[in-house]
């Protein structure tokens, strides 16, 4: 099922998102991606689910896919973002589901208003220990950071699935994940030549400087909604400074929450979603008919 974009105009950003109309019972779903990606990257865990059975919302957070790349890119503010388009499209008990720094906003935003969210589904989020913060590398700006090195321009999105296909992490993905992150993942460059990243390299690396000390422990209390923790293994070392694979998640985070559930996946990366779709989907499920474990 082909899902209906849209676009909402926040207080000071405009954002896209994609809407699945399903005729189902039951609450609405609201997923939400990481840094660098884009909402269509969700299309894998929704085929997963069997379709758009009931309505599906996924966002593309300020700076990414279709959404007005307006700075500030500061993790606050995209909780604020989210937060303000749950509350402006009048949610009432959603399941919350978000990956990466998807995770980190859903905990923002289920904590700033509880009734929207009913369930939250946190896949690998970007919540640190909350001793780690004041050790966490710096670079002293945008430019200097690795990520702002990235290919931004591509002929195609078929150049793109196969540059990318044979190398890591991405040889570990689904393959139809894959063709959704890059199909989706391309805007028509501005000068015409081509496609560009709707998430610019420069925009990616604020955004990861926008992470820098953004603990948000205090919100633990707050996020009451029965919550299932995915974490993926956690290597001593990255290999390389571009090496995003391993899981960033506190261990205690779940026994941090007042209804945490905790979810170890050593034989995943941190793209859980990209690696098993049906597996983040079952999760969803589970949230949606109120169980506390996979089947």
């Amino acid at each position: 099922m082909t899902p209906t974009l849209r676009r909402l105009a926040l207080d000071d950003v405009e954002l896209a998102y994609f809407e699945w109309h399903g005729e189902g019972d039951g609450p609405t779903v609201l997923m939400v991606h990481a840094t660098g990606f884009h909402a269509r990257c969700w299309d894998g865990v929704i085929r997963a689910l069997g379709g758009a059975s009931r309505r599906i919302l996924a966002l593309d957070m300020r700076g990414h896919g279709r959404s007005e790349k307006k700075p500030p890119y500061d993790w606050r503010q995209f909780g604020i973002d989210l937060a303000a388009f749950a509350d402006a499209l009048e949610l009432d008990g959603a399941v919350g589901v978000g990956h990466s720094m998807g995770g980190h906003c859903v905990v923002q935003a289920a904590a700033a208003h509880p009734d929207r969210f009913s369930r939250l589904v946190l896949v690998d989020p970007v919540i640190l220990d909350p001793q780690s913060y004041g050790s966490l590398p710096s670079f002293a700006s945008a430019e200097d950071h690795p990520v702002s090195k990235r290919r931004d321009r591509w002929p195609s999105a078929d150049a793109m699935i196969e540059r990318f296909k044979d190398r890591h992490p991405f040889s570990l993905w689904d393959p139809a994940v894959l063709a959704d992150y890059c199909r989706y993942g391309l805007n028509p460059a501005p000068d015409g030549d081509g496609f560009v990243l709707g998430c610019p390299p420069l925009v990616e690396a604020a955004i990861y400087l926008g992470s820098a000390g953004r603990d948000i422990a205090h919100l633990f209390a707050e996020v009451v909604q029965p919550t299932a923790v995915l974490r993926a293994r956690r290597k001593a070392e990255r290999d390389g400074a571009m090496d995003f694979s391993q899981s960033p998640t506190w261990e205690g985070l779940a026994a941090a929450l007042p209804n945490g559930r905790d979810v170890y996946l050593p034989q995943l990366t941190h793209f859980i979603p990209m690696q098993r779709p049906d597996l983040v989907a079952a999760h969803v499920r589970a949230a949606l008919v109120g169980a506390d474990a996979v089947e």
